[in-house]
């Protein structure tokens, strides 16, 4: 038959196999066979590696819950860490420059603001500054989630099909979408409130204990500290005004970061629990508070999953196991 594939010839003997005449499908099947030839009576080598695996795990898994129960902010900054650099060394050892290109532009746009938010003194914008610019990382991540769920649904659906394409490229499309979301969303969070906390003891109303040092005077917004020009919703263009249970009254963009983007759901000002479900009126608006909780596990995935498996390869190493 003219469509029929012809398998290539593997070669078990000692003979040199060039590779470069193969295509990139039959190179893949021939070194695949070879890895199979290679492994071939490790069945109890392979069980033994399979016990390590799991017993590191489920143990790392244990140390790494009771760190973060018992020393949050240290869990916290080296998770930060590992999350920052593990994936910038994996993509620079692969050369996946698409990720090294992303990741530069964040890491430098990230480091202007954090360096605004950290002078002293800070300028009367700079908290404004530093809630809007997370905000809009939370908000590109977001989308960029749901466009990679909404492709990768599709996908296993079928609708490829009717486009005439093979399922491959609209499946990495998705997951494309969705690890670069969860992955700048992760980041974007946890800087956010690393920063947001030093910022918030160092300039308004509050102190990280919940003491006001200042009187709240009218009108002033008591996160970034400017006045509150708009009184009435019905008039705003760009920007609302917020009145929380407890009375306190905040910008649209210095709430909405303080709540969102750096999960605090309390009152910048008095430290009273906020009403989420009224201050939220847009059933579209809710699910941001509950997005947070799967970036807790995009966490693990991408800082401690690497981390994890170096070390089963390690333990291997050590006692030859392959």
């Amino acid at each position: 038959m003219e469509n029929e594939f012809v398998y290539p010839r593997v070669i078990t003997t000692k003979t040199t196999v060039d590779l470069e005449s193969m295509s990139a499908e039959e190179r893949a099947r021939y070194l695949h066979q070879q890895m199979h030839e290679k492994h071939k009576g490790h069945e109890s080598m392979h069980a033994w590696m399979i016990l390590i695996l799991l017993f590191t795990v489920i143990v790392s898994q244990i140390l790494l819950v009771e760190w973060k129960k018992r020393y949050t902010r240290s869990y916290q900054r080296v998770s930060l860490v590992a999350m920052w650099i593990i994936p910038l060394l994996i993509s620079i050892n692969h050369m996946w420059i698409r990720f090294i290109v992303t990741w530069v532009i964040f890491t430098i746009l990230t480091a202007i603001v954090i360096s605004r938010a950290l002078q002293k003194p800070i300028a009367g914008m700079t908290p404004r500054l530093v809630y809007k610019w997370f905000y809009l990382i939370y908000m590109i991540s977001y989308a960029l989630g749901v466009v990679g769920y909404i492709i990768v649904l599709l996908t296993l659906l079928g609708v490829n099909l009717m486009f005439r394409s093979l399922p491959q490229p609209w499946m990495d499309c998705g997951l494309l979408c969705l690890f670069y979301g969860l992955y700048y969303g992760v980041l974007g969070r946890d800087i956010s409130e690393i920063i947001t906390d030093k910022m918030a003891a160092k300039i308004g109303y509050y102190t990280a204990t919940g003491i006001p040092v200042r009187q709240l005077e009218p009108n002033i917004c008591a996160v970034c500290g400017n006045p509150i020009l708009v009184q009435d919703n019905s008039n705003a263009i760009v920007e609302k005004t917020y009145n929380l249970t407890c009375g306190h009254t905040f910008h649209e963009f210095c709430i909405r970061g303080w709540c969102i983007v750096g999960k605090k759901q309390t009152c910048p000002y008095c430290k009273e629990k906020v009403d989420l479900k009224r201050m939220f009126r847009n059933p579209w608006e809710k699910p941001h508070v509950f997005y947070g909780s799967l970036l807790d596990f995009i966490r693990y995935l991408v800082a401690w999953q690497p981390v994890i498996f170096s070390g089963v390869q390690f333990v291997n190493y050590i006692l030859g196991l392959e």
